[in-house]
């Protein structure tokens, strides 16, 4: 996906099960973030600034939602553990986080993978991507905060 792409209308089942739609957010700007893992160090401090951010992003319009291949179960706890207000799309055969890009080779103590590649991206009222950050860009502690910078 690229800047002026428009996001797919299907994202997947969120942690209750429901299948989100774009359509679910018309009117609304958009936080898509992809994230690898529930309750690991780095995602749990990238939830936790969304969270933290959240009247903010609202008050210029944006909702946030979380895609990771972690299962409905695990998002559930994940969300009542850190009080997030927002929905984790299950995402566990990776389809949606395959078609925004943001599944690549990855790599731990030499070991070489695929996974989720950390990447948000931001999208206007009827769905267009106006910014994408990378996993190079993202500062997990502070990523609410570089996403108000840059809206």
């Amino acid at each position: 996906m690229n800047i002026g792409d428009k996001l797919p209308e299907s994202f997947g089942l969120d942690e209750t099960g429901r299948e989100v739609k774009l359509s679910d957010f018309a009117g609304k700007k958009l936080v898509l973030y992809f994230y690898p893992k529930d309750n690991t160090s780095g995602c749990t401090a990238e939830a936790c600034s969304l969270r933290d951010n959240m009247d903010a992003l609202r008050a210029k319009g944006y909702e946030v939602l979380g895609v990771s291949i972690n299962t409905a179960d695990s998002h559930k706890k994940f969300i009542a553990k850190h009080e997030l207000p927002f929905h984790l799309i299950a995402d566990t055969e990776h389809k949606l986080t395959e078609e925004m890009g943001a599944w690549g080779e990855k790599s731990m103590c030499g070991r070489k993978y695929m996974g989720t590649l950390r990447t948000t991206v931001l999208a206007d009222e009827n769905g267009v991507i106006t910014h994408i950050f990378t996993p190079k860009q993202i500062k997990t502690k502070e990523h609410g905060e570089q996403i108000l910078k840059v809206i």
